[in-house]
């Protein structure tokens, strides 16, 4: 009884372990069937396709159709360009509002349609301007090196500072005995 129930349960999760696989991949090829793919950048809108074949040194072309324009002829057409393994288009200085976006190959089949929608431009970001760096050379941190200070500079430096530290210390000394004068 025990060998059964394991036997199972063991098959079912081997089973689903062999369905999984073949749910995941089930879902891209019906996003496959338009056979386009439309993406949007600021005012611009490209299309990418892999469905078309060169006939006569042409691979096609696509239609960018805004609401009020119901054929493919009275979109703004674009030529395909690429290769075997992908050909793509791209309209500029589209306008926000929702657009549809028609392949044509040219053997007169339609690779896909899809809608897209353009939103309005963002304002634009400031950009930084190069300016003239200082010629003074490094002005900070530890020491530097924008002056040579030489020698005797620094032995007056650190004549101040080794006096500031025995006065210092002969003062706390002092302090710290109040009998004597």
């Amino acid at each position: 009884m025990r060998t059964s129930r394991f036997l199972v349960r063991s098959g079912l999760t081997v089973a689903a372990a062999a369905a999984l696989p073949l749910a995941l991949t089930a879902h891209p090829a019906v996003a496959r069937t338009s056979g386009i793919s439309v993406s949007t950048t600021g005012s611009t809108v490209s299309v990418v396709t892999s469905a078309c074949t060169q006939i006569n040194g042409s691979w096609g072309t696509a239609a960018l159709l805004n609401s009020g324009q119901a054929s493919f002829a009275q979109g703004r057409q674009v030529a395909l360009s690429g290769t075997a393994a992908g050909q793509s288009a791209a309209w500029s200085a589209v306008s926000p509002g929702t657009y549809t976006v028609v392949v044509m190959c040219s053997n007169g089949s339609v690779a896909g349609t899809q809608a897209v929608i353009v939103s309005t431009p963002s304002t634009p970001k400031a950009t930084a301007t190069p300016t003239a760096s200082p010629s003074r050379g490094v002005m900070g941190g530890l020491g530097g090196a924008a002056h040579d200070y030489g020698p005797v500079a620094m032995g007056v430096g650190g004549a101040l500072v080794g006096t500031g530290v025995i006065a210092a210390a002969w003062f706390l000394r002092r302090r710290s005995k109040p009998y004597r004068l």
